[in-house]
């Protein structure tokens, strides 16, 4: 009986997400995969030119193991080398289209990319980049993505380097083999994905994910989300954002729609849920408040289903979405972890409660999903779980499959997250529950401590965002001689405000001060046009926290 439950050939086939576009073009082959302007492809033209694709990749000397960049916006092609490239066995490594020449270069060199498929509109940061290669430093080859539906735009090549295109991306479609026997993983574990954090203090961290964690994080991510068949899915979460936390090959599994759009704004995305029937899109709370704060925004026809993640959404703006016919679903992951790997998952009961407390209900974090083994809150010095009584401050730490295989070329970084105990520690500072649903206070470095009292800023924000003049806030620490640190705010106001609706500081100070506890108001509040973010649309507290120490 032993004998007949060991693993064997028919059963130990390694797990892999690619096999998901094979299963569409059979079973949704004439059914459209991609639609971008006015060119529209089917899911057995897509699986052909992945193939092919795959294909020219290998002819150019592309092996297993050898990393694939690519840098692009959320186009078709975009789409197709999330299949494309590990169909050749290469590792794929999506960059933020957001980076400066510097960063780029950085981790080009460090990935030791053999090759980047670039968006024409991208092509002159890239080769400034590829400029600042040490000299006799091997630079990959360079493949040009190019888009007739866009602006045209010149590539020269930066005088200081020179770089030959070996192809356009379309010639690399048209010259593959539509019959190419794509590559598949020895093993599971073997890597899949290089995806890098975003490095907003320090330098950018690539995590490595392999073909086991990329397809139990796909899985869950169809789960959690209830994701039906034959969906239309809005690709407003860029594809460089851990791979479209894994909706990549998640629609390519249910046969979806993709509306492709290489920029958006509140006025593209209302036009495209109407001109095709949107049912499901992603976004940062980010976009959450641009849509929500948009007064061009068209009322929804039909309900859309809209997940957001990526920091802990406000719960006013949570509320002015669903108030627009959205239906938010709210969840947290990190790149380590390639998705969404903890969801606010709602009970009809809330339903009955009134609006103010849904949107702070759905403003946590949640619990657990399908794909994940454990989510806990610990004293990061004991590690010991903290109370159950949502007020308990302690370190968000999570194990499952889909947990990062390691971060490359950096031994030290991995073993500071993954501990022996079994936990990878994530950073962010939060609470449970006593319902087992964890909210998530504030990044371990954003915690501000006052008269030995722990203020989350995020708790501090939500209050900010309350007001209806304010468009963005946040909040950091400013050194105090009497209390150690106090909470200091930055605004930024809604643009067609009039002069006598622009609230002033001591106004807002007021308005915190009827709805905080006094220690958490707020004492100096600094306006400005615009806060600073990272490449990933983050706020970048460590340069407020710099100004808010020269602040009188």
């Amino acid at each position: 009986m032993e004998q007949l439950l060991l693993p064997n050939s028919a059963n130990s086939t390694p797990l892999t997400t690619l096999g998901f576009l094979e299963r569409a073009a059979a079973a949704y082959t004439d059914c459209p995969s991609l639609v971008y302007n006015n060119t529209t492809y089917t899911w057995s033209e897509t699986h052909r030119r992945c193939l092919q694709v795959a294909s020219s990749l290998s002819s150019v000397g592309i092996q297993r193991g050898h990393v694939v960049s690519v840098v692009a916006p959320n186009v078709p092609s975009m789409y197709e080398l999330q299949f494309g490239v590990p169909m050749s066995g290469a590792i794929l490594n999506n960059i933020n289209t957001r980076l400066d020449a510097h960063t780029l270069s950085v981790l080009l060199q460090h990935s030791e990319s053999k090759l980047v498929f670039v968006d024409h509109l991208h092509s002159y940061l890239l080769l400034e980049a590829l400029s600042l290669f040490p000299r006799n430093t091997k630079r990959p080859h360079l493949v040009l993505i190019d888009d007739d539906a866009a602006a045209s735009s010149t590539t020269t090549t930066s005088p200081t380097v020179t770089v030959d295109f070996i192809d356009t991306y379309e010639g690399f479609v048209e010259e593959g083999d539509p019959k190419y026997k794509w590559v598949q993983p020895r093993s599971e574990w073997d890597p899949m994905v290089l995806n890098y954090t975003s490095g907003t203090t320090s330098s950018p961290k690539g995590v490595v994910h392999s073909h086991r964690g990329i397809f139990i994080l796909t899985a869950n991510a169809l789960i959690d989300w209830a994701v039906p068949k034959l969906p239309v899915y809005l690709w407003t979460l860029p594809m460089f954002h851990a791979n479209g936390w894994g909706y990549t090959w998640g629609m390519a599994a249910v046969g979806a729609t993709n509306i492709c759009l290489r920029r958006f704004d509140a006025s593209t995305i209302s036009d495209l849920i109407q001109k095709h029937n949107v049912t499901h899109m992603c976004g940062a709370p980010v976009v959450l408040n641009m849509i929500s704060n948009s007064p061009d925004f068209e009322p929804l026809k039909t309900p859309v289903q809209i997940l957001t993640a990526g920091a802990p959404p406000p719960a006013p703006v949570l509320s002015r979405t669903e108030s627009m016919g959205f239906v938010v679903s709210h969840g947290y992951g990190l790149t380590e972890t390639a998705g969404l790997v903890v969801s606010c998952a709602w009970k009809p009961e809330w339903d009955k409660l009134p609006l103010e407390e849904r949107a702070r209900l759905k403003a946590r974090q949640g619990v657990k999903t399908v794909g994940l083994a454990e989510v806990d809150v610990v004293n990061p010095e004991t590690g010991e779980s903290v109370k159950r009584d949502g007020v308990s401050l302690g370190e968000v730490v999570l194990r499952g499959g889909c947990v990062t295989v390691g971060y490359f070329k950096d031994k030290e970084a991995t073993r500071r997250c993954i501990s022996d105990n079994g936990w990878f520690y994530t950073g962010d500072i939060g609470v449970m529950h006593a319902d087992g649903y964890v909210e998530i206070k504030d990044r371990s470095k954003d915690v501000i401590i006052s008269g030995g009292e722990n203020i989350c800023s995020a708790e501090v924000e939500s209050v900010l965002y309350s007001i209806t003049a304010v468009n963005e806030a946040a909040v950091v620490a400013r050194p105090d001689m009497f209390w150690g640190e106090i909470p200091c705010a930055f605004v930024s106001l809604k643009r067609d405000l009039e002069l006598t609706e622009k609230p002033t500081e001591k106004e807002i100070i007021e308005y915190c001060r009827a709805r905080l506890p006094r220690y958490m108001v707020p004492r100096k509040v600094v306006f400005s046009e615009e806060l600073p973010k990272t490449s990933t649309g983050k706020i970048q507290k460590y340069l407020l926290r710099e100004f808010a120490k020269s602040v009188s």
